[in-house]
């Protein structure tokens, strides 16, 4: 890295204004300003493609080990529900199989109509129980609803 003193400074500055002269000085102190700025930049575009670059590498490293270890716990699972496909597989052929060689099924339950009795438990109510709760008994036609919940006049 080049070492800039500021007696180092004013010396090119005293040579410049020389050799340059007092008029261009100032045109050529911008000219030489904005080049030095876009050669900051362009160091600091290089830097940061570089740390881009790094970081897309480590992503890189770190997706192939994400794949590796989701790999080998899909290997582990996989070899898990064998094992346990081959111990259901002895444990149901042994439960299946009896000692004459024929195979054991469980009786299947009877096919119930979940109301079949639904009269039977409407029949069994108290009409004591209906009257209190406000079950309907009977049927009212619309004219007879009317005219039973039909507001009294008051003479």
């Amino acid at each position: 890295m080049i070492d800039l003193a500021i007696s180092k400074i004013a010396l090119i500055g005293a040579v410049a204004l020389i050799v340059i002269g007092p008029e261009k000085l100032p045109r050529v102190a911008r000219t030489v300003g904005t080049l030095l700025g876009k050669a900051q930049r362009y160091v600091a575009d290089v830097k940061a493609e570089v740390n881009r670059s790094m970081e897309l590498d480590e992503l890189k490293k770190m997706k192939e080990t994400m794949e590796g270890a989701a790999r080998d716990v899909e290997q582990t699972i996989q070899t898990g529900a064998a094992d346990f496909e081959k111990q259901w597989s002895e444990t149901t052929d042994g439960l299946n199989s009896n000692s004459l060689g024929s195979t054991w099924e469980p009786p299947l339950p009877a096919y119930k109509h979940p109301k079949k009795k639904w009269r039977l438990k409407q029949g069994a109510t108290p009409q004591w129980y209906k009257a209190r709760a406000g079950v309907r008994t009977k049927a009212l036609s619309g004219a007879a609803r009317v005219a039973r919940y039909r507001p009294q006049k008051f003479n």
